[in-house]
């Protein structure tokens, strides 16, 4: 028989419980209890929270290097379109939002990390219905980041065409909780010793990683890019094109398996990786099977534009 407690006993059970992954906790904050907190067994959400057992609300993920936070205003702004698309604001103004995702960095103790901000429908119910849900919910976690070694950028990855499809556009352009075709993009590699899926859409066009935009360099010397049709539209490559328009041809088109395999450079950008050459594509070389100079000038231009244009965060 399953015992049946009080609260308290209930409470020293939960604290006790193994759980995976609380040493890279930093820090978090729940909006409904408006305070900052550090001990990682206390990082819990409502299971009747829509954006648990719905999927229902929206995420980013940003980076802070050296106690400055990059790219805070684009990301909230791709968070409003999302959130507003699916007709969700938040528990308070965008301007306070930002505000409090910087406090939350400067308690977290460290200077370089991760920030994953979590905006859901908030608890109400079982239900489907958003309507059950009386007031939006808000999580921000702090956690620990470990940069990837010069080594690995200076090798490069590998890719290959995941069996699984291009969101619909009407979902791909949403960053939602649910994750679930990047979850399986990511098992695909995995099983089939990759280290990063593509997707394409209906008609064979190339359209995203699990969690990366991709762009070409083509034998002619230009740039190309998916334009954001089938993919989300990713703040690091956004930035990357703007900052490396002067020096190369830039523009976004149809992408094909072909295009990848006569390219003179691959290249996936992320929050937390900036930009890494792919050299083999389906086990295939891509060029002469090395990161190229745009691939790195890209990522040479995204740390210093951090440096130069990053929102310090507020320490306490």
């Amino acid at each position: 028989m399953i015992r049946k407690v009080d609260s308290n006993e209930y409470i020293d059970a939960m604290l006790s419980a193994m759980r995976a992954g609380t040493d890279k906790i930093c820090a978090f904050y729940e909006h409904r209890i408006g305070l900052v907190c550090t001990d990682p067994k206390l990082m819990l959400m409502p299971w009747d929270d829509h954006l648990v057992h719905r999927g229902d609300g929206v995420f980013e993920s940003m980076k802070f290097v050296d106690g400055k936070l990059y790219q805070l205003e684009p990301h909230l702004r791709r968070m409003k379109r999302s959130a507003r698309t699916i007709s969700l604001e938040p528990p308070c103004s965008w301007d306070e939002l930002g505000n409090i995702i910087l406090e939350v960095a400067g308690a977290s103790g460290v200077d370089s990390g991760m920030v994953r901000v979590l905006l859901g429908r908030g608890p109400g119910g079982f239900g489907i219905s958003p309507y059950e849900c009386p007031v939006p919910s808000l999580y921000i976690v702090v956690y620990k980041h470990e940069p990837k070694p010069e080594s690995w950028y200076e090798k490069g990855v590998t890719a290959f065409r995941s069996k699984v499809p291009a969101k619909q556009p009407y979902l791909a352009t949403i960053k939602s909780i649910d994750y679930l075709p990047n979850v399986m993009m990511k098992i695909n590699a995995k099983e089939e010793g990759f280290d990063v899926p593509f997707c394409f859409d209906n008609l064979s066009f190339l359209a995203e990683g699990a969690t990366e935009n991709v762009c070409i360099v083509s034998p002619d010397g230009n740039l190309y890019t998916p334009k954001f049709t089938n993919s989300l539209a990713g703040t690091t490559i956004a930035r990357a094109l703007q900052l490396i328009e002067d020096e190369i041809e830039v523009d976004f088109r149809a992408i094909s398996e072909e295009d990848i395999l006569l390219a003179k450079e691959v290249i996936i950008c992320g929050t937390s990786i900036d930009a890494v050459g792919v050299v083999r594509y389906n086990k295939k070389p891509i060029h002469d099977v090395r990161p190229g100079p745009i691939c790195k000038r890209m990522r040479e231009l995204l740390q210093k534009d951090l440096e130069e244009t990053g929102t310090p965060i507020i320490k306490s």
